[in-house]
């Protein structure tokens, strides 16, 4: 199957325009259209996120490029993977094999990825070639009043933006994703600070919705403060609230990718963080989780700020942050006179 078809497909995404369904009594005539056919691939494109759609369809156009083609053999599967277990990430083989499995699953094939040698094949090149994923750098909020501090001093409107950006990510413990996709709208502004609505998300793909609180401090990273700061110095009142500047400090009316945003955390923070430091939007949100553990914050506090749903990642973040205070070292330390 070509690319072309490929992206024409369910699998490649889902109209924006919003469709009309039919009533009760028009559904035998909608069964025998092409708008039947069209809503069913949009619903069934719809249940997974559009991050995951992205990934898959690289996945997909991978698979293509390596001179496989689709719907795909256990055969070629098997090969794929042989040829790929050492060069590629085991993570990202696991990826590929599962935007397989959603494509052939989509368009009504049998889905070779299933088989048991498949599975035990992809375990085993786990296991062989796989590493510990690399973990971000957690921020601190003394790191940030650093940087608050040294870059209040330029005033320009990009550096205004990544001071709100910066603040807001850590305070929220947001997502880039979530950054990204952040309007006016979303803020209510009170006495004591500020509550974002988050309609969606990566853990609240159904949009039930998740309130934040942002209140007001003293500190020269507070976050409040510094959005309210942000907003006034571009005038935004509606639409996105982070949005790309070019390099002539014009802004635009759209929001900032993801990956902006992170090349934005990155220019920042690497230097207070130190050159050995894995430093990436997610140093933010882990940071958050940290230094809220050491103030004494709930595990549900914590847990409700990040929007986790899991609470093993938030039982992971805390484990971290206790290495070296359980570890035997310090506990024999504390006994000596």
């Amino acid at each position: 199957m070509s690319l072309r078809k490929i992206q024409n497909s369910a699998f490649a995404g889902i109209s924006s325009e919003k469709n009309k369904i039919a009533s009760k009594n028009d559904a035998s005539a909608l069964a025998n259209t092409g708008e039947y056919t069209r809503l069913h691939q949009q619903f069934l494109a719809a249940a997974t996120s559009p991050n995951t759609r992205r990934a898959y369809q690289t996945a997909i156009r991978q698979f293509l490029r390596a001179g496989f083609v689709l719907p795909a053999t256990e055969q070629m599967l098997r090969d794929y993977l042989l040829t790929h277990a050492a060069s590629l990430k085991s993570s990202t083989l696991s990826l590929r094999i599962a935007a397989l499995s959603s494509w052939h699953t989509l368009q009504g094939f049998d889905d070779p990825t299933a088989k048991p040698d498949i599975r035990k094949l992809l375990t085993g090149i786990r296991r062989t070639h796989g590493s510990p994923p690399k973990k971000a750098a957690p921020i601190d909020s003394a790191m940030l009043n650093s940087v608050c501090e040294r870059l209040n001093k330029q005033g320009d409107l990009a550096t205004q933006r990544d001071m709100a950006l910066l603040c807001l990510g850590f305070s929220g413990g947001f997502r880039r994703s979530e950054l990204a996709a952040l309007t006016a709208e979303d803020f209510q502004w009170e006495r004591r600070g500020v509550v974002i609505l988050l309609p969606r998300s990566k853990t609240d793909q159904t949009g039930e919705g998740l309130q934040k609180a942002i209140p007001y401090t003293n500190e020269a990273s507070c976050a409040a403060t510094l959005l309210k700061r942000w907003l006034a110095a571009a005038d935004i009142t509606q639409g996105p609230v982070f949005r790309a500047i070019n390099q002539w400090g014009q802004l635009s009316a759209n929001a900032m990718t993801g990956h902006g945003i992170n090349l934005v955390i990155k220019k920042h923070l690497q230097d207070a963080a130190g050159p050995a430091q894995a430093i990436s939007s997610h140093s933010l949100r882990r940071g958050m989780a940290t230094e809220a553990y050491h103030a004494g914050a709930s595990f549900r506090a914590i847990k409700r700020q990040g929007g986790w749903r899991s609470d093993t990642t938030v039982h992971r973040y805390i484990a971290d942050a206790d290495l070296f205070e359980e570890s035997v070292v310090t506990q024999i330390a504390k006994r000596k006179p």
